[in-house]
C-alpha cells in the first residue's frame, strides 16, 4: 500500500499541463464511444468489460500475484483481437454516423431539397396516415434524406411514381402483394414498396412499457439506425402513428404533431445545405481570387 501511495505522489509531482490535455482526450474518446454505444446490446456488455479491466488492475497492483498476472499478459491480446468482432455492427454503426457527419462539410457534391416537393410529399404522407390509422392498417413508410437507400430499394417493387395518399392507401391495403415491407420515399416520389429493412437490435423497444410493438417497429428503428432516414409507422394493432429516427422512436403521436415533426426535420436540414452552399461559394470565390493572383 505504501509503493501505491508513493507512485500516485510520483505521478503528481510529474503532473503539467500536457498531462491534462492527454486525460482530456482520453477522456473523451471514452465518452464518444459510449454515446455511440447507447442503447445498443454492447452497451452492457461493454460496461462489464469495463468495470472487469478495472477490478483485474486494481486487484493486480494491490496484490503481489505472479501466475495471475501472467495470464493476464498472455490472454489481454487475444482479448482485444475478439472485442472487435463481438462489436462490428455497433462499430460498423458508429463509423457510418462518422462518414455521415463528416460528408456535410468535407464534400459538397448533394442534391438540394425542393421545399415545394417536400411539403407535397410531407402532407401526403401525413393525410395517408392518418386514414391507415383510422382503419387500422399496418403501414411503414420510409423518407429518404441524405444517405443513400438504393441497397434497401433493390429488396422491394420498383415504381417511381408520384407519392399521393391514394397510392400510399393503395400500396399498404391488406393482403395486396405490396403492402409487407416498407415503402421508400425520395422526394416527391416513391421510389419503391414492399422493401425489406433491417431490424433494430438496440435495447429501446425491449425497455418500452408497451410490449405490442412488432416487426414493423423494430424494423423502423433498424432503418434510423442504418441511416438519417426517417420511418413512418402506422400500427396495424392500435392504429397509432409513431415515427422513428437516429436510433429513437416517437410513439403515438397525432397527425398534426407528425406534419409539424417532418416539416422540422427538414428545415434543418435545408438550413444545413443553405450553410453547406454559402461556405462552398465563398471558398470558390477564395480559390478565384487566389488563381488570379497567381
Amino acid at each position: 500500500m505504501s509503493n501505491l501511495f508513493s507512485e500516485i505522489a510520483f505521478l503528481l509531482q510529474r503532473f503539467n499541463w500536457l498531462s491534462l490535455l492527454d486525460i482530456i482526450l482520453v477522456s473523451t474518446i471514452f465518452y464518444a464511444l459510449l454515446m455511440l454505444l447507447k442503447d445498443t446490446q454492447a452497451q452492457s456488455l461493454l460496461r462489464g468489460v469495463i468495470f472487469l479491466v478495472i477490478v483485474i488492475s486494481l486487484v493486480t497492483t494491490l496484490i503481489n500475484l505472479p501466475a495471475f498476472s501472467w495470464l493476464l499478459s498472455n490472454t489481454l491480446p487475444s482479448l482485444l483481437f475478439t472485442i472487435p468482432v463481438i462489436f462490428m455492427p455497433e462499430l460498423r454503426r458508429a463509423l457510418e454516423r462518422l462518414g455521415r457527419a463528416g460528408s456535410g462539410t468535407l464534400f459538397f457534391e448533394h442534391e438540394n431539397t425542393d421545399m415545394e416537393k417536400i411539403q407535397r410529399m410531407v402532407k401526403a404522407v401525413v393525410s395517408a396516415s392518418s386514414r391507415l390509422s383510422v382503419f387500422r392498417q399496418g403501414a411503414l413508410i420510409v423518407l429518404r434524406r441524405k444517405d443513400n437507400l438504393r441497397e434497401y430499394e433493390d429488396t422491394g417493387v420498383k415504381m417511381g411514381a408520384q407519392v399521393s395518399p391514394e397510392l400510399l392507401l393503395q400500396i399498404f391495403y391488406p393482403n395486396t402483394p405490396l403492402h409487407d415491407g416498407a415503402a421508400i420515399l425520395v422526394g416527391d416520389r416513391i421510389s419503391a414498396a414492399a422493401c425489406v429493412m433491417p431490424l433494430s437490435s438496440s435495447g429501446v423497444l425491449n425497455s418500452s412499457p408497451e410490449r405490442q410493438m412488432g416487426l414493423r417497429h423494430r424494423a423502423a428503428l433498424g432503418i434510423s439506425e442504418a441511416t438519417d432516414a426517417i420511418a413512418v409507422v402506422v400500427s396495424e394493432e392500435t392504429g397509432s402513428i409513431s415515427l422513428a429516427h437516429r436510433g429513437r422512436i416517437l410513439r403515438r403521436i397525432s397527425a398534426d404533431k407528425l406534419e409539424n415533426v417532418l416539416m422540422a426535420f427538414y428545415q434543418q436540414q435545408i438550413e444545413a445545405e443553405d450553410k453547406i452552399n454559402l461556405q462552398h461559394f465563398f471558398r470558390s470565390i477564395f480559390n478565384n481570387n487566389k488563381k488570379g493572383k497567381d
